[in-house]
């Protein structure tokens, strides 16, 4: 009996002391190590303009405006809704997701082929020219978090000309913008190349000397 004290004891203590360093300790070092080291990271990647937050490296938002890039389609909304919407019971909540519809879906068919066809608009309204080339599934699919903040080199090549002749600027202006936010893959073979759009949308809104929606 008094060594199954002893026992309980000892596994009490060990509990505790775990209990203390896993739940209280460690994470509290982290995230003093993280602010310390990574501060930015360990706000939320948030990019400000002067002292106003206008959004984060990490998660997507959509932008008013022809004369900026737009984004992946988001199922979510990037998680905004207007008041009418709430009203209307289209909010639901805080959230991420996607529209979870397989590929032989009809909706998702009809989604994509109004998405491309919106694009071609989009295209020919600003250029005066029929888009004869090849749109890249990730401008007219939606992501499986809806809140992605990146697109794809492609998709940021064929919106050059629709941003360049909305904002005033030259197309080579606009390309070496997509360039100078262009990330790379990881040692040259881990993940994918992407263009950061509200990166390149600041530095529109700043050679336009416009103000970002």
């Amino acid at each position: 009996m008094k060594n199954m004290k002893v026992y309980l004891k000892r596994a009490l203590v060990i509990t505790l002391a775990l209990l203390l360093i896993c739940g209280i300790v460690y994470p509290l070092a982290l995230t003093a190590l993280g602010k310390i080291f990574f501060p930015g990271q360990a706000e939320g990647s948030l990019v400000k303009v002067g002292d106003k937050v206008v959004g984060s490296e990490l998660i997507g938002q959509q932008f008013e405006g022809e004369q900026y890039f737009q984004g992946r389609l988001s199922a979510v909304n990037y998680n905004t809704y207007t008041e009418k919407e709430k009203e209307e019971g289209d909010y639901g909540g805080v959230a991420s997701g996607s529209y979870n519809q397989a590929p032989t879906s009809e909706e998702l068919k009809e989604r994509t082929s109004q998405a491309a066809a919106d694009f071609k608009k989009r295209y020919k309204d600003a250029t005066g020219e029929e888009f004869t080339g090849e749109i890249p599934a990730d401008l007219v699919t939606a992501s499986g978090s809806g809140l992605d903040p990146d697109i794809s080199p492609e998709s940021a090549k064929i919106q050059i000309p629709i941003v360049a002749a909305n904002s005033g600027l030259s197309e080579e202006e606009v390309a070496q913008i997509v360039e100078d936010h262009t990330s790379r893959k990881v040692l040259g073979i881990f993940g994918e190349e992407r263009v950061n759009v509200l990166k390149c949308n600041l530095d529109i809104a700043e050679l336009t000397e416009e103000a970002l929606p």
